[in-house]
């Protein structure tokens, strides 16, 4: 097992994230060329030295400054980019986790906010120089990695100057970004060190943790601009460790409210509608409440990013007064995905997706054939439900396996 760990003791943003990985071995031209072709930027990068310790500096200078953006300017900016389809989830993703820390702070829509610093093209080139970074370290067998993780956060303090005037450190969005992602940060010093596009790379691709017993491959230091009493670089280092399973990390939120009076139909309608409202999976489970009255436990599992928006549909469907909101910061899971593939029945191909589960290490763990598809095979060819979908999994397993 490998894992890309980052020790903020100097906060982090996005130039001194992509100097990191820049240094441990992420291709520089392969950054350089797409974010110069989707931001008007020009970029470079150099060594220098922090307080003794050699470190990458990024420079990414804007051709033309002051390009500030709606959301929906610079998403779709980034969809038509031409990146790689993995780049370019990842880079709107971190730019979403932005919009709605800064809509919370602000209390407006996605549509209304006008983004500023984090909207320029210097901005966006690091958001996305960074995701191209770590697409890049990937394809490389020698810094390809299973999972990065993040040590406790510097953010600095004091207070920062920005267009909305004099800010505490962290500024608003960035301790919003932080309590969304769940990571840890405490405050040394007397300026800002964390930025809002730092926390929320870290936020998106990282999972909190120490380092444990393991062994370092690479290191990478990536420089900030300023200069400090403590080396101002963000560390990257990858590390080979051996884990009890080879899981995935991630962190979500377990939302609970009992009901004693809603109907069976109303319970089902709520299923339905939380699902396809973004909840990863939702029980109903009967109850005893106080006095021997019969009642339901409804339980919700959900991104932390929804969990409110959740909560209150569970409220307003069910009339209930509250909801038990439990994050869970350390769930571990396999890796899941859908893939497709043709399979024959009666001389003729149907293509049937799969949903497979691995271990991190790739490992196959179970592999089933949707059920839908299934079973309008078995309507269309008169055989039997069950032989369709033990046939289709036997061939998903040959081929997946």
């Amino acid at each position: 097992m490998k894992a890309i760990y980052f020790e903020p003791f100097s906060g982090a943003a996005g130039d001194m994230i992509l100097g990191a990985l820049i240094d441990m071995g992420a291709s520089e031209s392969f950054v350089k060329k797409h974010i110069e072709a989707i931001a008007n930027v020009s970029m470079s990068s150099q060594k220098t030295d922090k307080r003794g310790i050699a470190a990458t500096n990024v420079s990414i200078i804007e051709n033309s400054p002051n390009n500030e953006r709606h959301f929906s300017e610079i998403r779709d900016i980034v969809s038509s980019a031409g990146l790689p389809k993995i780049v370019e989830e990842n880079a709107l993703a971190v730019f979403r986790i932005i919009a709605e820390a800064e809509s919370a702070v602000h209390g407006k829509s996605l549509e209304e906010l006008h983004f500023h610093e984090t909207g320029q093209d210097d901005a966006i080139a690091d958001v996305v120089g960074c995701c191209l970074a770590f697409y890049d370290l990937m394809q490389n067998p020698k810094t390809a990695y299973n999972e990065i993780i993040c040590g406790n956060i510097n953010v600095g303090g004091g207070f920062v100057e920005c267009c909305h005037g004099r800010l505490p450190v962290p500024a608003p969005a960035t301790l919003e970004i932080l309590k969304r992602g769940g990571l840890s940060f405490y405050a040394d010093g007397n300026r800002e060190l964390l930025t809002p596009t730092g926390a929320a790379l870290l936020s998106h691709f990282a999972v909190p943790a120490q380092m444990q017993t393991s062994k370092t491959v690479r290191i990478g230091y990536g420089a900030g601009d300023a200069d400090t009493e403590t080396p101002n670089v963000l560390r990257a280092s990858l590390i080979e460790y051996s884990g009890c399973l080879p899981l995935q990390k991630d962190q979500i939120d377990v939302l609970e409210t009992n009901v004693d009076d809603v109907t069976g139909e109303v319970l089902g309608n709520l299923v339905e509608n939380l699902m396809a409202s973004g909840a990863l999976d939702v029980s109903v489970f009967p109850i005893y409440m106080k006095k021997g009255r019969p009642a339901h436990m409804i339980k919700v599992i959900s991104k932390t990013k929804d969990s409110e928006m959740l909560a209150r549909q569970i409220i307003r469907e069910t009339g209930s007064l509250g909801v038990r909101v439990m994050p869970t910061k350390h769930r571990l899971s396999v890796k899941r995905e859908i893939v497709s593939t043709a399979v024959e029945f009666c001389g003729k191909s149907y293509e049937i997706p799969f949903k497979i589960a691995r271990f991190t290490d790739g490992e196959l763990i179970t592999i089933s054939a949707e059920f839908e598809n299934c079973k309008l095979i078995a309507n269309e060819t008169g055989l039997p439900l069950r032989e369709i979908i033990r046939r289709a999994e036997e061939i998903g397993r040959q081929k997946f396996s």
